[in-house]
């Protein structure tokens, strides 16, 4: 609702906009610098990405490695991945849900997952 009925007023509205685009960036590259881990096989493999999905880095415990197995390892990887992925996933919802609520809903930025 508008105070008195009026119209909207076109500057203050632009600001808003810029000042949410703006807060939206700052979100995304903030996303970009945070890391989350994913573990699978109780901590053999470990994976970290970046809030916004990038694989940074992965450790697998000498342990997990059997040269007659490759296939479990592969999928503890595989596993380790996609829940560190989740976690990014999580992050991303905390951070940028409450700034794309303003763009009309809950979502519709391409790319994200919510």
């Amino acid at each position: 609702m508008i105070p008195g009925g009026g119209q909207p007023n076109m500057q203050q509205l632009l600001q808003q906009a810029q000042k949410m685009q703006q807060d939206l960036a700052e979100a995304q590259e903030e996303l970009g610098r945070t890391e989350v881990d994913g573990q699978a096989g109780g901590g053999l493999v470990r994976a970290t990405v970046t809030g916004s999905g990038a694989l940074r880095s992965l450790v697998i415990d000498p342990k997990a490695v059997d040269p007659e197995d490759t296939e479990t390892l592969a999928d503890l990887v595989v596993a380790a991945v996609q829940a560190a992925n989740e976690n990014a996933q999580t992050l991303q919802r905390e951070k940028l849900g409450p700034l794309t609520q303003g763009l009309g809903g809950g979502g519709g930025i391409p790319g994200l997952p919510f």
